[in-house]
């Protein structure tokens, strides 16, 4: 089931009524969470609903046993045998066909014939998510920051839970259990701030985001066939589609949550306002990051054990996650290439320089935060044409051609008027709210005719721009 669908838009309501009928009965409303979860994901392909029951009961499971293990030695064999299989399932789903691809090319390069068979595997949706959790979970018991859940109902649910379950934030079991475990009580404010950040990730996806699609698909479907100009526009635009389809699930996401009387974390604010690339990574997908910096970064040691040292995990957890997000080299490549951006910084040790909310209380910033916000964009929008081209070599002849003389002629400008209109949009409300949790967390529109005003006005964009809608880009991830 897709958040921009009908569907979604029956299921919520009768989700969300039955559920405050049960008020009285945080088991009640955990079971009916749970089932609706299970039907929501299922809505997809209820084939692999086993997988994630399968994923949920290994965690759970060996959750308990690491937590009643008499011996470390035991315990951790528990948490080897659970990241093995995590790991493992992962693997074989999302890149057993790569690396097997790769090897038969390898082989075939040096004369060599290999009888490797590349499978016809379907990717389960989310599968990169609730593994995280699952791993995260299992972890944390391990090094002790918390105690396994005895209530198989409250992990399933932590792991499973509808509205981040195919495409995240990636959740800790130290932040999403307790408020799992304990009663949760309505609170219209909330429910209401609620609405409006989903309305607000409505628009950024169904309306920019897709309305990008379009001119992107053309441009990076058939690169040679367009000049410079067009082709930088196409990087931009998807730019913002990526962020507008991302960063709008994640609104739709942590919103339909607090309808519910949960607090999600937040995993986007405003990144293309970053001054440099540490910043953006502290504003772009912050819960895998921050997932990658927890489990596998301070692991390795961190920056604790020199700067060379440093620089080595850096490059790992930009490889990694540039590889978590797909089986292909240009993955490989977005991600060395933001390593590669990152390094400077962190040997000049100015890594941690912009941590403040740009041109804090001023309307605009000053010529030298608007030439760091514009050139990290540039550089973020150049690492964004390895990520969305097909193979390495479309990425290079797509680079070239932006780079060649028709760069300075006039764009292709068929579908391109309506998104600039509504990026427009789009980056006017949320540099005017750069410093609240989203883009319609309206403070300053004091009379509330005006607020209901802009709110019926986008409602109304989003319908007109329904039929035009197309499934979440993190959907393959």
């Amino acid at each position: 089931m897709l958040f921009n669908s009908v569907s979604y838009v029956l299921f919520l309501p009768a989700v969300f009524t039955l559920y405050w009928l049960l008020k009285r009965s945080v088991g009640a409303q955990n079971i009916l969470l749970l089932s609706a979860s299970y039907f929501f994901y299922g809505c997809w392909d209820w084939r692999f609903l086993g997988c994630l029951i399968f994923s949920t009961l290994l965690d759970y499971y060996s959750g308990l046993k690491i937590k009643s293990s008499k011996t470390n030695a035991q315990s951790r064999m528990w948490l080897i045998i659970s990241i093995v299989i995590n790991v493992g399932l992962l693997a074989y789903f999302k890149y057993y066909n790569f690396f097997a691809e790769s090897l038969i090319k390898l082989m075939a390069s040096v004369g060599i014939e290999t009888h490797l068979q590349v499978l016809n595997i379907v990717l389960p949706i989310g599968i990169s998510f609730y593994t995280f959790h699952g791993l995260s979970y299992v972890i944390d018991i391990y090094n002790k920051r918390i105690d396994p859940s005895e209530n198989l109902v409250n992990y399933s649910l932590f792991v499973s839970f509808f509205p981040l379950l195919v495409a995240g934030p990636i959740e800790r079991a130290t932040h999403l259990l307790p408020q799992i475990e304990q009663p949760r009580i309505f609170r219209y404010e909330k429910a209401v701030d609620g609405m409006r950040q989903m309305l607000w990730g409505f628009f950024k996806k169904i309306v920019v985001a897709d309305s990008c699609a379009t001119y992107v698909n053309m441009t990076f479907d058939n690169p040679t066939n367009h000049s410079g100009s067009t082709l930088l526009f196409g990087a931009i635009l998807f730019a913002f589609q990526i962020y507008g389809d991302f960063s709008g699930y994640s609104d739709i996401a942590l919103g339909t949550a607090r309808l519910f009387g949960f607090e999600l974390l937040n995993n986007f604010t405003f990144p293309y306002f970053s001054r440099d690339i540490a910043e953006f990574w502290r504003r772009w997908h912050i819960s895998l990051s921050s997932w990658f910096k927890d489990y596998v970064y301070f692991p390795l040691g961190g920056s604790r054990l020199g700067l060379l040292t440093s620089i080595r995990n850096t490059v790992i957890i930009f490889l990694i996650s540039g590889f978590w997000h797909g089986a292909n080299w240009t993955f490989v490549v977005w991600g060395l290439y933001h390593a590669l951006l990152f390094l400077p910084l962190l040997l000049f040790n100015i890594n941690h320089k912009h941590k403040d909310v740009v041109a804090t209380g001023l309307f605009l910033p000053n010529l030298k935060e608007w030439l760091q916000i514009i050139s990290t964009f540039f550089l973020v929008t150049i690492g964004w044409i390895f990520f969305r081209s097909s193979d390495l070599a479309g990425s290079f002849v797509y680079i070239k051609r932006i780079i060649s003389q028709s760069l300075f002629t006039i764009p292709l400008l068929d579908h391109l008027k309506m998104p600039l209109a509504y990026i427009s949009i789009c980056i006017v409300v949320e540099w005017l709210h750069r410093d609240k949790i989203h883009g319609l967390q309206i403070t300053r529109l004091k009379l509330q005719s005006v607020r209901w005003i802009l709110y019926l006005l986008l409602v109304m964009v989003c319908i007109a721009q329904f039929r035009h809608n197309q499934e979440f880009i993190y959907f393959q991830f």
